[in-house]
């Protein structure tokens, strides 16, 4: 119990403003593991993906991070390309809430709708990074893949390891945490 407050503490403290790859003068691989660390609204709602494929459990255990991933992939390609996709950043912000919320509610849908919106949200995300890619644009995609599918790993770990934990009341924080923090950048 104790780790995972712990977890869920860490996660909500202020990160340095490292969201914009490039802006310590990293490249390729590197500015690509950076980035979604850079910025809480990556981290909670990748993370949120961990913890709603844990609340689902079975298949959803993989196919929702494998649709978020998917879904990023697309996004980053589109955003290399200079497709415009409308609303990403107002997008980011809602999936920190919705996710944030169907964890909070631990919501269960049919795997299949899950998957579709964790591929949106990752198309979303994906859009982001992939507009912001300096230098190395494979390195770049491959870095920010596997950081994500670390964060991804966070929540899925946080809502495995909670479940004994008074039914998962500490996944369900968790969810509700990073809920009010999209919350609380839409309003600050």
């Amino acid at each position: 119990m104790r780790a995972a407050c712990l977890v869920v503490a860490a996660l909500l403290l202020p990160l340095p403003a490292l969201a914009h790859a490039g802006a310590d003068g990293a490249h390729g691989l590197v500015a690509g593991l950076l980035h979604p660390l850079g910025g809480l609204d990556h981290v909670v709602a990748m993370v949120a993906v961990g913890l709603w494929a844990g609340v689902l459990g079975g298949r959803a255990l993989i196919l929702l991070p494998v649709a978020f991933l998917g879904g990023m992939a697309l996004g980053g390609v589109l955003g290399m390309e200079g497709v415009a996709v409308p609303l990403v950043e107002h997008g980011i912000l809602a999936s920190m809430i919705v996710l944030g919320g169907l964890v909070t509610i631990a919501a269960r849908v049919p795997v299949g709708v899950a998957m579709a919106a964790a591929a949106g949200f990752g198309l979303l995300h994906g859009h982001a990074h992939g507009t912001e890619m300096v230098g190395g644009a494979f390195g770049y995609a491959i870095g920010f893949l596997l950081a994500t599918a670390a964060l991804h790993g966070i929540g899925l770990a946080l809502a495995r390891g909670s479940e004994s934990v008074g039914a998962g009341m500490v996944t369900r924080l968790a969810g509700a945490a990073g809920a009010l923090a999209g919350i609380a950048l839409i309003l600050g």
